[in-house]
């Protein structure tokens, strides 16, 4: 996640990060600006339209649309980000709850051994969700250093989930928490779970495939057409013109297609392995107490 001061809003304008669209489309913007500039000669130079025999009402029309794409690419953003701070409120919950289940395990006077055995095994959960999300795959051999089976597992943040609550039944038994406390582990273990599936729920499921290329069309052929309708009016300004609004319209979509997914490797994603880290920190202070 690019780390940035957000009243520092000056500097972005003469920055260029490597996340930022303006590198991502450069090579687009040059075409359509070759494009556009090659339609204003055609028109003004070769063909010597006038505004009396240009094609009516096209800018008109591009006006209508314009109002039309400008709802569907905010309405698009919105829910893009909507799955993006939904992501960072389900690791926010991941983070206290780790803290708070530290933190009763200490109270608790749980033994040394059985809190230095939930402390790496918290950190563990947090780091099988990152790379379950991220597309990894499975560490065989760590989580057989955490005495797991792992030979045929497919889902590892739920066999680390599993052996945290099978080491919690085996403290009840040993009598060494009540059937209360228990309980409360359990309730611990199954926000464990809750925030794995919403965060696979947002992995899964995808912005729908027919809306997003319908807008990516409609951008096309909205911006390939306005040559068209103010080549004779603007002559040869009509290329900047069009670049920048492509740039802008096509800005917004790439921005939404980046942080719909919150937990890859983009630089606005998600910093889960930041997360990560806090949790094994913190949940090891605690409980090393």
């Amino acid at each position: 996640m690019v780390a940035y001061n957000p009243k520092d809003w000056f500097s972005f304008i003469f920055r260029f990060h490597r996340s930022d669209t303006f590198r991502k489309l450069l090579p687009a913007m040059v075409g359509i600006g070759a494009y556009a500039a090659l339609v204003a000669f055609l028109e003004t130079g070769y063909w010597r339209l006038t505004e009396a025999n240009q094609v009516k009402n096209l800018g008109l029309m591009h006006g209508t649309l314009g109002f039309v794409i400008s709802l569907l690419l905010v309405f698009r953003t919105n829910t893009a980000y909507e799955r993006w701070w939904e992501g960072r409120k389900l690791w926010g919950d991941l983070v206290n709850t780790s803290r708070n289940m530290a933190i009763k395990l200490t109270a608790w006077s749980v033994p040394e051994k059985d809190r230095a055995y939930f402390a790496k095994m918290i950190a563990l959960f947090a780091r099988t969700l990152r790379d379950h999300l991220q597309g990894k795959g499975v560490d065989v051999a760590e989580l057989k250093q955490h005495g797991l089976q792992a030979e045929f597992i497919r889902h590892a943040p739920s066999l680390v989930a599993g052996a945290m609550a099978k080491r919690a039944t085996a403290l009840y038994r040993a009598r060494k928490i009540s059937g209360e406390q228990l309980i409360i582990l359990n309730n611990e273990l199954q926000a464990f779970a809750a925030i794995c599936g919403g965060c696979e729920r947002i992995k899964n499921t995808p912005i729908p495939y027919s809306y997003s290329a319908f807008i990516k069309k409609f951008i096309f052929i909205y911006i390939m057409t306005m040559p068209l309708g103010y080549a004779v009016s603007l002559g040869f300004i009509v290329a900047p013109v069009v670049v920048f609004i492509f740039y802008v319209l096509a800005s917004l979509e790439l921005i939404a297609e980046e942080i719909e997914d919150p937990f890859g490797g983009d630089p606005n994603d998600l910093p889960l392995t930041r997360i990560v880290s806090e949790i094994q920190n913190s949940t090891s202070e605690i409980l090393q107490q």
